[in-house]
């Protein structure tokens, strides 16, 4: 079989030294139908390895279960890696960032208040025994040892910037996670990713395991940085950041490929090994993307374009290319190169039939019923929204809650009266002097996937007040969207088809709607090709097509188109599905010619 070590300067392959050239791609950011055509596109570029993490809450939502079915097959990624020829390096956390919900952390493990977060916690560390024993059960039949392509195995993730501590406590936390790994058959090298600098290397490092670096340039000072914490050894940038993710409201993140190709240039000189993150982005799908809190929140978009070497939809790039140049002067890169992604269709749906969410809503959860209004993880609800209901008299005035997690839309018997936003720290919002129905419908918008934050609950925290009073005697709605294999529920979608198409006037054929509601439209196109769903005029929601949640869209931006791929496409019967909080300016929706990612910082 053949050998990977740790040599005294290099990586050593069967003994000889081998500098890795791999680029990052996420499984559960692709349809599966895609991977295949995702790594040939990287071997292309020339990259030799795949290096992926592997999301925890995506395998393991409920505790007991290790799901390995569609999207979650990482059995079936690494064996296509193997196919093209390339290496793997895996990276299961337990904690991963990644701008992913959480930072992989299922939310279910936090509702005892007692359970560790990222420590050496009993209670902790028994569920990541029971998740790196599913984990091992899929890698290590698979490590090179074993005739497989995994090279490597990462030890939790950017540990160093994570709290605080006694130095010794944080090192038996890793050393606790990298016996387990052991344990359970991993014997290919460990070894660990901090940010290059002196703090977090020496906070989230172990002298035992091989230490990596994460940066995007400055690489001459960086590698020197890394090597004074690790003497010997390889080097290795395990995060080489050539783009960067956006979040809702900001503008869109893109990186000068002349710069990436220089910083790449002097690393691989240098004798280094390379991990590009991103090479493809992809999507976040569904209720998957996270958000960052430094005093601010900022939920992450749907897009995890990332401006990487390979596009959301699977296109090369110029930077692509230019890091395709700069690899060929230290390994051989094939000759072929990808096709260009062919013609994207243009459509115009109408969504002819709307169903109020209101009509539909006590179907989709358990109705809880209490005193004082629970979290949404004290009713399981790990992601999506949870509709909140209670009376109100007429000199109650206004609505006041400690915290909302992550943005409330307050409605008043139906009538839309305003909003509670985690963003803009809006906490309070005035009420009109009258008795009626309180519903506030709470969007988990991406719990937060780095930092201190990470863990936390959802929903409405601590009492609600009013004017006059503590408001009691709440109806508390998960709203379960999905069945368990990420579909679209039955009951929304037989509402939905039952609906009498909407007429449209010769003077409005375009008519106008408020939310929330449920739209609803057919179309027919290219079976199995890609499409951009954009929603112009339209605020804020959700979109399913062929009952699979492309995730959310906002009219805040920057991106401003959802990503279709084309396996989910028929050539007929195509139904589109839009959850709409606010309103639209009209009950249309066009397929365009391509993504729409965003206006960029000047």
């Amino acid at each position: 079989m053949p050998r990977f070590e740790i040599g005294d300067q290099d990586f050593l392959l069967d003994d000889r030294p081998h500098q890795i050239v791999s680029g990052a791609l996420h499984y559960f950011r692709v349809h599966p139908d895609q991977w295949a055509d995702r790594l040939r596109k990287a071997r292309l570029m020339g990259l030799n390895a795949i290096e992926t993490y592997i999301a925890w809450n995506v395998h393991s939502p409920d505790r007991g279960e290790f799901r390995t079915d569609g999207p979650r097959d990482l059995g079936r990624f690494l064996d296509l890696v193997a196919a093209e020829g390339m290496h793997a390096i895996v990276r299961p956390g337990p904690y991963i960032c990644a701008e992913w919900t959480g930072g992989g952390l299922p939310g279910r493990l936090f509702t005892d208040p007692t359970v560790g977060v990222r420590r050496a916690e009993p209670q902790f560390l028994a569920a990541i025994e029971e998740y790196y024993a599913a984990v091992a059960g899929v890698v290590a039949p698979r490590q090179v040892t074993a005739g497989g392509p995994v090279l490597m195995v990462q030890v939790e993730n950017e540990y160093g910037a994570y709290g605080a501590g006694p130095l010794d406590e944080r090192q038996h936390y890793l050393r606790t996670l990298a016996a387990m790994l052991r344990r359970h058959g991993i014997d290919v090298p460990l070894f660990t990713s901090d940010q290059a600098n002196d703090e977090h290397l020496t906070r989230g490092s172990l002298p035992e395991l091989l230490t990596t670096a994460n940066f995007g340039s400055r690489t001459a000072e960086r590698l020197a940085t890394l090597r004074r914490h690790q003497p010997s050894g390889p080097l290795m940038c395990m995060e080489f950041w050539d783009g960067w993710f956006d979040s809702w409201g900001l503008h869109h993140h893109v990186t000068a490929p002349e710069a990436n190709a220089g910083d790449l240039d002097a690393l691989l000189a240098a004798g280094a090994s390379v991990n590009l993150y991103m090479f493809h982005g992809g999507t976040n799908f569904g209720f998957t993307s996270g958000a960052n809190d430094k005093g601010t929140y900022r939920a992450i978009t749907t897009s995890y374009d990332y401006d990487a070497p390979l596009a959301e939809h699977g296109a090369p790039t110029v930077t692509f290319h230019a890091l395709r140049e700069v690899i060929s002067r230290y390994r051989a890169v094939p000759e072929e190169l990808p096709a260009p992604p062919g013609p994207t269709p243009e459509l115009t749906v109408p969504l002819d039939r709307r169903v109020p969410l209101d009509e539909v809503a006590d179907d989709l959860g358990e109705t809880h019923r209490g005193h004082h209004p629970p979290t949404h993880d004290d009713v399981a609800a790990w992601e999506g929204f949870v509709r909140y209901r209670a009376r109100i008299a007429a000199d109650d005035a206004v609505l006041v809650v400690e915290d909302v997690r992550d943005r409330g839309l307050v409605t008043l018997d139906g009538e839309p009266v305003a909003l509670l936003d985690r963003t803009t720290h809006t906490t309070a919002v005035a009420l009109p002097a009258r008795t009626g129905r309180l519903e506030v419908l709470v969007e988990d918008q991406g719990r937060v996937n780095y930092g201190p934050r990470i863990g936390e609950p959802k929903g409405i925290i601590g009492p609600v007040r009013t004017a006059t009073r503590e408001l009691t005697g709440w109806e508390v709605t998960p709203l379960r969207f999905a069945d368990d294999d990420g579909t679209l529920r039955e009951e929304v979608t037989s509402a939905l088809r039952a609906a009498s198409p909407r007429p449209m006037p010769p003077s409005a054929p375009d008519a106008p709607l408020a939310g929330p509601v449920l739209a609803h439209g057919t179309f027919a196109s290219v079976e199995g090709a890609d499409h951009f769903l954009a929603l112009d005029g339209w605020t804020k929601g959700v979109v399913w097509v062929n009952s699979f949640c492309l995730g959310r869209y906002w009219s805040a931006g920057p991106t401003g188109t959802l990503y279709v791929p084309g396996p989910l496409v028929r050539a007929t019967g195509n139904e589109i599905v839009v959850l709409e909080l606010h309103g639209a300016r009209g009950g249309t929706v066009q397929l365009v010619a391509g993504p729409r990612l965003g206006p960029v910082e000047e």
